[in-house]
């Protein structure tokens, strides 16, 4: 180690560091080029090959110009995602069995009778059958 002095170790990290950041964000913007609906095909063709041909340069002027529409499409499919993971537990929550279904019911049941849009004879009839 007498060979490679500590300022060395810390400048070969660095730029190893950098390195790998530049990777995770070439990653991104291919993804995002892919992902970009509005985009035409020649389009992406383009952007794909100005940044494999020229990586830097085409990933620099990639997020320059196309960067707060990557941002939105971020956005937009996080939310996206996270729609259809609440709609998934709404799904799953409201098909088991185990009295989340008729709970509800009943609640829906006694709000009716509270604001009297069913008599008590009808809120028990329904009742019944809700627990039956």
């Amino acid at each position: 180690m007498d060979d490679y002095p500590l300022l060395n170790v810390f400048w070969t990290m660095l730029w190893f560091f950098l390195w790998i950041m530049w990777l995770f964000l070439l990653f991104k913007v291919i993804t995002d080029i892919f992902r970009d609906h509005e985009l035409s095909g020649w389009g992406k063709a383009g952007w794909l090959i100005f940044c494999i041909v020229l990586p830097y340069l085409g990933v620099l002027v990639y997020v320059i110009a196309r960067g707060k529409g990557m941002g939105l499409r971020d956005a937009k499919q996080a939310k996206e995602a996270e729609s259809r993971f609440q709609e998934y537990i709404r799904q799953t929550a409201g098909t088991q069995g185990g009295g989340g279904s008729a709970t509800d019911e009943l609640a829906r049941l006694a709000e009716l009778k509270e604001k009297g849009a069913i008599t008590p004879e009808e809120f028990e009839k329904a009742k019944a059958k809700v627990l039956a």
